[in-house]
């Protein structure tokens, strides 16, 4: 799964790469986590547009969001006939712009955090899934979530699932509503192996309050880490969690 990201790419270089025409302007986030607003890049009216969304999806058949399970993640091996996530494979994919993910490689009873990157140090499009919910007064909230798939080699020794990550010339077949749904399914992948670089990190990336470029800072070789049990993803809004923008 992934259930922490980075995004420290300036703005402009991550318009460059996704092709939307607004100019947003937002700090670097070193510790993304579930129920804060992300910045998703999808087609509105026939061109690509960069959005603000709720990170955790909710179906648009949903009753009452709060005794709904957090969905941050969609499998993608069966996004395409699960109810929750049908629908939005169909017409509402979208893409996560990022600089890399965490993940945990569980070692006896405690788990060690890792942070994982393009190895060249380039920004990365994760394939997203995304849904507006409209309440019974008519208010709306759009969320999304993460596509995931099996992991490649360079993951494996950490953990089986890996975001899915979209290279730029797959970018619209990714994201037109309009194409073929299963040439979009022929995206869900495990990423190249000589795409991507893993290293330990401090357990300090548990706590949602901590956001620093000190959170990607490699384990010194020899060290011996502070090492914390992953935090559980909670359904509520962390209402100290930091806010994107």
């Amino acid at each position: 799964m992934c259930g922490r990201y980075v995004i420290k790419s300036p703005p402009e270089v991550l318009r460059a790469l996704f092709g939307y025409l607004e100019q947003p302007n937002f700090p670097a986030r070193y510790n993304v986590a579930p129920t804060q607003p992300v910045p998703v890049v999808r087609m509105w009216e026939g061109r690509r547009q960069f959005a603000l969304v709720r990170w955790g999806l909710i179906p648009a058949w949903v009753k009452d969001p709060r005794t709904f399970s957090l969905l941050i993640n969609a499998r993608g091996e069966s996004a395409a006939e699960k109810p929750a996530f049908r629908n939005a494979m169909k017409r509402r994919r979208c893409l996560f712009p990022a600089d890399g993910f965490y993940e945990w490689r569980r070692d006896g009873a405690t788990k060690r955090p890792h942070f994982i990157h393009a190895k060249d140090g380039t920004p990365l499009a994760f394939a997203g899934l995304w849904e507006t919910w409209i309440g019974p007064g008519g208010e709306e909230m759009e969320t999304a979530a993460i596509v995931t798939t099996t992991a490649n080699t360079t993951l494996a020794p950490i953990h089986d699932r890996m975001p899915v990550v979209v290279p730029p010339d797959a970018f619209d077949t990714w994201l037109d509503p309009n194409a073929d749904a299963t040439m979009a399914a022929a995206l869900i992948a495990p990423a190249n192996d000589d795409l991507l670089e893993a290293y330990e990190i401090s357990s300090a990336v548990n706590r949602t309050a901590n956001d620093s470029p000190d959170l990607i800072a490699p384990v010194p070789p020899g060290a011996e880490p502070v090492v914390a049990e992953k935090p559980k993803v909670s359904r509520k809004k962390d209402d100290r969690q930091a806010s994107l923008f």
